[in-house]
Parts: C-alpha cells; sequence; structure tokens
C-alpha cells in the first residue's frame, strides 16, 4: 500500500515520468477542487451528481432498462451491465494493487462526503457512469453526447468532493471504454 506519497513512492527510482505525473495530478487536484467548491449549493449540485456514478443507481438504470420487456432497452441494459461488471472488475484489481490513498489522506485535503473505501486510483464511480453511458449510447446513438457529458459531469463532481485527483477519474473513464471495447459493444 501506498504513503503519502501516492503513486510516486512505488515508482520512484523504476519511472520519474510516473512521479511527474502523479505531482502533476495532486496539483490539478488543488486547482480543481477549491475552484468547485464555492457554496453550499454547488456542493448540493456536485453530490447528487457523484450519486449517480454509484453501485446503487448503476446496477438498478442496467437492471431496470434489462428487465424492461423491450427489445431496444433490455440491449442497452444488457451491453450496460455486463461493462459494469467486467470495469468494476479491473477497477477493484488495480484499486486494490496500487493502494493510492484518497486526497483527504494524501494531501489532507478534506472530502466533502464520504469515501466509499480508502483507495482513490482509479475511481469505481467514474468507472461505472461511463459503462452504463457507454452501453445505452450503444442502445440509443443520439443520446450519446447526453450520456458522455453526464459521465464526465460524474467524473468531475468526484474531484469537486475530494474524493479522487483528476488522474483516478480519466483512468476510470478509460477502463470503462477498455471494458465495452473487449467486449465488442464500442
Amino acid at each position: 500500500m501506498l504513503g503519502a506519497e501516492g503513486l510516486a513512492g512505488v515508482f520512484r527510482v523504476a519511472h520519474p515520468v510516473i512521479a511527474r505525473l502523479d505531482a502533476r495530478d495532486r496539483a490539478m487536484f488543488v486547482r480543481l477542487a477549491s475552484g468547485a467548491r464555492r457554496g453550499a449549493s454547488s456542493q448540493r449540485i456536485w453530490t447528487g451528481l457523484t450519486h449517480l456514478g454509484g453501485a446503487t443507481v448503476t446496477i438498478a438504470l442496467s437492471l431496470g432498462c434489462l428487465l424492461s420487456g423491450k427489445a431496444v432497452w433490455a440491449d442497452g441494459g444488457r451491453s450496460a451491465l455486463i461493462t459494469l461488471v467486467v470495469s468494476h472488475l479491473l477497477v477493484q484489481l488495480i484499486k486494490r494493487s496500487v493502494g493510492r490513498p484518497r486526497p483527504s489522506e494524501g494531501i489532507e485535503a478534506a472530502a466533502l462526503i464520504a469515501a466509499p473505501d480508502r483507495f482513490s486510483f482509479p475511481s469505481g464511480h467514474a468507472a461505472a457512469i461511463a459503462s452504463v453511458a457507454l452501453g445505452m449510447g450503444q442502445a440509443f446513438p443520439d443520446w450519446s453526447p447526453l450520456l458522455g457529458m453526464l459521465a464526465v459531469l460524474v467524473g468531475f463532481s468526484r474531484v469537486a468532493l475530494g474524493v479522487h485527483y483528476p488522474g483516478d477519474v480519466l483512468v476510470g473513464q478509460a477502463l470503462a471504454v477498455l471494458s465495452a471495447w473487449l467486449l465488442g459493444s464500442l
């Protein structure tokens, strides 16, 4: 597991590029998170958005579509659910292997919501909502831009609320894309 030095501590000798990326990720977090924390109303908006990437919403939406009885909805739900499962397995494997601490532990930035676990990299919420967006986007191509924007906003909410670094979100979303591609959904 990683200490407060983050990813750089693991790869310090062998990979100085990782150390630079980690430092930039932390600096970007400080800029983005502080800029997004303007008042109680913005915190409520980010909190509402962030829950759209949680397990309850993403699984319920996928299963609801799958069990809807309508072929196109069921196809989208099936694709979303399978992509969600594969991306979640990848997220958990990487998260437990790397063990990057959350920003509230790594750089002592206060989180505005409770973190689901103690590890930051990669973001499971970002992977989950991107998985559902990709699956549903296959079934409803006209909705793809809106679903993609929702996935981006949910990902940003994780940074704004102080529970993820920007790189965590990008890698989580990339794992959803990789999962969809591996499953032939893209």
